[in-house]
């Protein structure tokens, strides 16, 4: 057979008597080459339907590469360069805010173990500034703030109590340190619930403010005063 403007022709063949030759009607001869195409072993080495879709996404993805470099000044060399300077700030976002934790969420309460003292919350802290573990360092000083304040009796122990509540409460009987209470109370609930990462000086303003308000006395409020009078 053979392939004239597009379509197959067949060649006359002779007869098997020595007659004429015979001419297959073209569409027989269509639907001959057909069938002897479709026999698997002409296809045997064709590419999987996986690989196919493959190359076609490879070749997408080059297209958009290719159409990205031609408006970009410097061709693929500027390409590259935007790619790396994108890096690079994702990069330091990554460092200067840390590792994401969780979304955001309400405060919730200081203490979530088993009651310790204040004590040893003190001594957890100052082993994870030790180690320059500064999140957990903040957290740990924040609690023995609030257990300090609760055994001298200027909180009411209760569970449940937040951060910011300790520190509204706290700062009626030491209204000097109302302000930094409030400051500590922001990075407690900065790095356990906003997913925030504490640094040194957090840690050391958390730690100053323990040590002061241990040497503060408090307030007496105006009932008190009357009884001591």
């Amino acid at each position: 057979m053979s392939e004239a403007g597009g379509f197959i022709t067949a060649r006359p063949l002779i007869a098997a008597s020595g007659g004429p030759p015979v001419d297959i009607p073209r569409d027989a001869a269509r639907e001959a080459a057909r069938r002897e195409l479709s026999d698997p072993a002409y296809h045997q080495h064709d590419p999987s339907l996986l690989q196919r879709a493959v190359n076609k996404l490879w070749d997408w993805i080059g297209s958009l590469f290719d159409a990205a470099s031609g408006g970009t000044p410097g061709g693929w060399l500027g390409l590259v360069v935007i790619v790396l300077v994108v890096l690079a700030l994702i990069g330091a976002l990554w460092w200067r805010l840390g590792t994401p934790q969780r979304a955001f969420t309400t405060s919730g309460a200081v203490f979530d173990d088993r009651p310790r003292s204040a004590a040893e919350h003190r001594t957890t802290a100052e082993a994870h500034a030790a180690a320059h573990r500064w999140t957990e360092a903040v957290q740990e000083r924040m609690r023995a703030i609030v257990r300090s304040l609760e055994e001298r009796a200027l909180l009411d122990p209760r569970p449940g109590r937040t951060a910011d509540e300790a520190a509204a409460e706290a700062g009626l009987p030491l209204p000097a340190h109302a302000d930094r209470l409030r400051a500590a109370a922001r990075s407690f609930d900065d790095v356990t619930y906003g997913g925030r990462t504490a640094d040194e000086a957090a840690y050391l303003r958390l730690r100053d403010l323990d040590r002061d308000l241990e040497r503060t006395k408090p307030a007496l409020s105006d009932a008190a005063q009357g009884v001591a009078e």
